[in-house]
């Protein structure tokens, strides 16, 4: 394996079939960056190449398995690997990033405050909460999810407009194409056991329920408070488990309604005081 600088114009067949191999042997693509910087090449280099190839081995299979066609997601923009970003109103801390599944985490979209604001909002509509009923586009009680919620029209407050505002700028992704926030009070051994966010294709509820706004492309789950123990936001897949801290939010995308996005994510238990969340969904479309 040759290395190259960070001006090579194209993707060597000789580095294609490398990378192909690599991944067929189940090497992490961070395993890959790895070798290939041990190899001499410069990280902003061996990232493109990478992210050239591995996305053209995803949209291989894709067709091979007739998979959904992929759709844009929202994206916050992270080229030079910035420590902090503008959201709006406020200066936002990049904590941690992930690219298979895309995963990013950060801090500062509210503030301490805003977070005891919103809580203090959503307290007195608290209901055990609902999700989709799959089969018919209609909200259920589900057994996997053992808290209460409530949910705030877009903008209803002016602590959820500015929220919205900072996610809008944030993620380059229209205001009018995300769902109202939902508010999640999770008390001791409450969880959300795993599970995908966008509406399975193959449900005949789905229909019904993309007629507002198309499919879900991207989840943020803000932590209103922090626990004493327990309550992280977890990704099977990957084993990837986020500590729930005061004012930091997960943000994570799936571009095609299927598990090949290893989006599968859930809820822990809590194991120790209680755990206030704010999760904002954004659609393909307008949501109304």
């Amino acid at each position: 394996m040759s290395a190259i600088t960070p001006t090579t114009p194209h993707v060597t067949r000789e580095m294609r079939e490398w990378v192909t191999e690599q991944a067929r042997a189940g090497h992490t693509p961070e395993a890959l960056l790895a070798s290939m910087k041990a190899s001499g090449w410069e990280e902003d280099a061996a990232i493109d190449v990478l992210e050239t190839v591995l996305r053209d081995i995803v949209e291989a299979n894709a067709r091979q398995q007739m998979l959904p066609p992929p759709d844009r997601v929202p994206e916050p923009p992270l080229d030079g690997a910035p420590a902090t970003l503008w959201a709006h109103d406020r200066e936002v801390r990049v904590v941690m990033t992930m690219r298979d599944p895309r995963v990013i985490v950060f801090s500062g979209l509210l503030s301490d405050e805003e977070c005891d604001e919103i809580v203090a909002l959503a307290g007195a509509r608290l209901a055990r909460s609902h999700t989709v009923d799959t089969a018919t586009g209609a909200s259920e009680i589900n057994a996997a999810r053992t808290s209460d919620g409530m949910f705030f029209t877009r903008g209803e407050h002016a602590v959820c407009a500015r929220f919205e505002a900072r996610i809008a700028a944030l993620l380059n992704w229209p205001v009018e194409n995300g769902e109202g926030l939902q508010v999640l009070h999770y008390r001791p051994g409450a969880e959300y056991k795993p599970h995908y966010d966008y509406f399975d294709p193959e449900q005949p509820g789905t229909p019904a329920v993309l007629k507002r706004g198309g499919q879900r492309v991207a989840t943020l789950v803000t932590y209103l408070n922090t626990p004493l123990r327990g309550g992280g936001t977890t990704f099977p897949d990957v084993g990837l488990e986020i500590t729930p801290h005061k004012g930091h939010t997960v943000f994570f995308s799936y571009d095609r309604p299927h598990p090949s996005t290893r989006s599968l994510h859930g809820g822990a238990p809590v194991l120790d005081g209680e755990k206030w969340v704010a999760t904002k969904w954004l659609r393909v479309g307008r949501f109304d």
